[in-house]
């Protein structure tokens, strides 16, 4: 197996760190539209080496392939680049993993009821020419869409007989301190992504509705908060829809009712988005300033702090996990929280990498290990549903940051 990966960020850099620890491929190229933040990535081991690409360019991506005879193309980049990295390692004759799906476009008449173009449905619409070319796309391979989905599916599998839903609840209790002690707003994953994701019309999925635009519709941003109670000192933390991957991915493999995703932004933090969104710093248009043309979501991004060099200042714990509600295989009602959480001393302690980086970038190396070895195998557009889900919950073990569960109180009628 060579892996060429496109992103030496935050997570392009965890990424490069975990697997500097395993030995399931030939050699991988660290590559950047900065050669030398790749430069930096690749030192972590003999086997990288680095290099420049344009993500943004499907014929730069494919030339790099072939140059390096590249098996697997591993995107770590903003969802904004999908779409030319996904036709790139296909013209190249490459299998590719992402950890963001295909842009979405909200629905031009009613964007809060209604979809219009879903996250994905670029990516998906190709799957014909990946199956007949005899190529994996495996989309949605991070953290949240990825872990969460590998969790869904081990639900379906092993614990449940029927799934009313499938909620992904993703919260912490970081803190981003200044050199004085003061906490400041610093957050710990792309702005750009969060903007993305946060600012959209969120996406729920039901049966129910299954006939009118295949069960997907969206609400207002924030809407239906709820808190919930996580695990291992996390604590409570209202929880609020959010757009994202596993409403998409997770109804077309996985028998349910209902899909959600609320994430656990925090008061401030919402208050700054909305007030972006009021401004329109949100913007990913160009506007002249001074004579130069930028993008107002490229300006609020580099005023930020980045968030790969935050660890050593932040502390805390991030969990991930899907709330699965049902029937258990004892025909008795369920309902279980299976989750992964990841302690921000222990990351950086053990590979010099924050732990929200680090909990995105384990899964999709652990992916291309169960690809390596065959354990998992597709053809066509595929998210983490379709495969078997226990191999890749114990390889989560195996690389020292096990997964855990724990029954959940069963929501009140009208809570």
């Amino acid at each position: 197996m060579r892996i060429l990966l496109i992103g030496a960020g935050g997570v392009g850099g965890a990424f490069a760190a975990i697997a500097a620890r395993r030995d399931f491929y030939e050699s991988i190229v660290i590559a950047d539209y900065d050669e030398a933040r790749a430069d930096r990535a690749a030192s972590a081991d003999a086997r990288f080496t680095a290099a420049q690409v344009d993500a943004s360019d499907p014929d730069s991506v494919a030339a790099l392939c072939r140059e390096h005879g590249i098996t697997h193309v591993m995107n770590a980049v903003d969802p904004r680049f999908v779409m030319p990295i996904f036709d790139g390692a296909l013209a190249a004759g490459a299998d590719y993993l992402d950890m963001a799906m295909s842009l979405s476009t909200r629905h031009e008449v009613e964007p809060y009821r209604k979809v219009g173009v879903k996250l994905g449905d670029e990516q998906f619409a190709r799957a014909e020419a990946w199956e007949a070319a005899g190529r994996l796309a495996l989309v949605g391979m991070g953290v949240e869409p990825g872990m969460s989905d590998v969790f869904a599916r081990y639900a379906a599998d092993e614990l449940f007989e029927t799934i009313t839903e499938l909620g992904t609840r993703d919260g912490a209790n970081l803190a981003v301190h200044d050199d004085d002690g003061n906490e400041i707003f610093a957050p710990s994953f792309s702005i750009w992504t969060t903007i993305e994701e946060c600012l959209n019309p969120p996406v729920i999925w039901e049966r129910s509705r299954a006939e009118t635009d295949g069960g997907w519709f969206t609400t207002e941003p924030f809407s239906e908060p709820e808190v919930f109670d996580f695990p291992e000192g996390i604590g409570p933390v209202e929880c609020v829809n959010v757009e994202h991957e596993e409403v998409l991915l997770m109804p077309r493999w996985i028998d349910c009712e209902r899909v959600t995703f609320k994430y656990g932004l925090g008061e401030e933090f919402i208050g700054v988005l909305k007030t972006l969104n009021t401004l329109g710093l949100d913007s990913t248009e160009k506007v002249r300033v001074g004579g130069v043309e930028v993008s107002p979501r490229d300006v609020v991004a580099a005023c930020l702090p980045d968030p790969a060099t935050i660890g050593p200042v932040m502390t805390g714990k991030t969990c991930a996990g899907v709330w699965v509600r049902g029937t258990g295989i004892d025909g008795r009602p369920r309902s279980t929280y299976l989750y992964h959480v990841v302690d921000n001393a222990w990351s950086m302690a053990e590979y010099g990498h924050q732990c929200v980086v680090w909990q995105t970038a384990i899964n999709p190396v652990i992916a291309l290990e169960l690809l390596a070895t065959g354990v998992w195998s597709g053809t066509g557009v595929l998210g983490p549903e379709a495969m078997p889900p226990k191999p890749f919950l114990d390889l989560l073990g195996e690389y020292g940051s096990p997964w855990g569960q724990m029954e959940v109180e069963p929501r009140r009628e009208g809570a």
